[in-house]
């Protein structure tokens, strides 16, 4: 009897070495974000994208998902935690912090883009030519924008950039607070999680979103008025530890390749076309008014936002960013071989 005892105990001990050995071929990688789990960003892009990526590795890979409810989720934080590896990965808005990332963010000037593709496709083909120093110790995996953005206010009704005058409206990006001075405005910076507390205790009168956060953002439910004049866009960045990325296998590594870069850039426009509707749809369930600024109006306000456009470059220009003009021209280039057919 002690020889079948014997070989039970051989076969036991091979099962948990085999175990351990499998736990330890497990390459877990952190994935944060800033948005709740009900956002497309998480639901339609992040969530599936990592199981994608555990997929294509055959579960060598265990990828976690860090929304904004998490510890790991502050707007502000991102870009600093995967520069310093708290996180592998991060998706985070490109104007926050602030001044971070100026050569991204010029493409949230005005009136530079009609649609999340054509922005997306623009930066992510000028990112190796002009982009790469502000992305030193990141891997991009893509970059991108959304639709042309709105304006959304409480209490008053907002039919033009005059309106604007003495309202409090929180901006994604320097840029965009500089479009809201034009009109009056006193722009606020804040991450978007932020927006519904604050437009309910009346600190601000309202916010820049497109129509894919006043829903993702639950800011619908405080939403009468809107104004959309497709005046502009906000970049984002989904960026990984580069220390990270070159620790992995050489087939991890190709696994992550296959599924970002053009690939995914090229998602974004029908995402954030199905987000915005979504986001469309909730406000016309509310009956919130809106205000959809005619051609003539645009043009108008085209002219009137030049010398603010001319002026940020200048600023651009003396901070550092010699190139800057040069970036939003070719930006303009980009975009507009990507622009919609009308």
């Amino acid at each position: 009897m002690i020889k079948p005892v014997r070989l039970l105990l051989a076969a036991a001990c091979a099962t948990l070495f085999a175990g351990a050995a499998s736990a330890q071929e497990k390459i877990e990688i952190k994935l944060s974000h800033y948005l709740p789990p009900t956002h497309g960003l998480h639901v339609d892009f992040t969530e599936p994208w990592a199981r994608e990526l555990e997929k294509r590795t055959n579960g060598k890979v265990v990828v976690k998902v860090f929304p904004g409810n998490s510890s790991l989720g502050n707007a502000a934080n991102q870009l600093d935690q995967v520069k310093a590896g708290v996180t592998d990965i991060a998706l985070g808005l490109s104007g926050i912090p602030r001044g971070r990332l100026p050569r991204t963010t010029i493409i949230d000037l005005p009136f530079l883009t009609d649609s999340a593709d054509a922005a997306s496709k623009a930066l992510w083909a000028i990112y190796p030519k002009y982009l790469t120093e502000e992305y030193k110790g990141l891997k991009p995996l893509a970059l991108f924008a959304h639709n042309p953005g709105l304006i959304i206010t409480r209490d008053k009704k907002v039919t033009s950039l005059a309106d604007l005058k003495g309202l409090r409206i929180r901006a994604p990006s320097v840029e965009t607070q500089e479009l809201l001075k034009v009109g009056g405005a006193s722009p606020v910076g804040m991450p978007p999680g932020q927006i519904y507390e604050n437009m309910e205790k009346g600190v601000i009168d309202g916010a820049m979103l497109p129509y894919d956060g006043v829903k993702g953002f639950k800011v619908d439910e405080l939403t009468k008025f809107i104004f959309d004049a497709d005046l502009y866009t906000t970049s984002f960045y989904f960026v990984m530890n580069q220390k990270k990325y070159d620790s992995l296998p050489a087939d991890v590594r190709k696994a992550i390749d296959e599924i970002s870069g053009d690939v995914l850039v090229a998602k974004f426009g029908g995402w954030w076309d199905k987000w915005d509707k979504a986001g469309l749809d909730a406000v016309k369930a509310r009956n919130v008014t809106i205000t959809n600024a005619t051609a003539k109006d645009k043009e108008a306000y085209r002219k009137e936002l030049t010398p603010v456009i001319d002026k940020q470059l200048a600023e651009l220009e003396k901070s550092g960013v010699a190139n800057a003009r040069q970036i939003y021209d070719e930006l303009k280039k980009q975009i507009a071989a990507n622009a919609r057919k009308k």
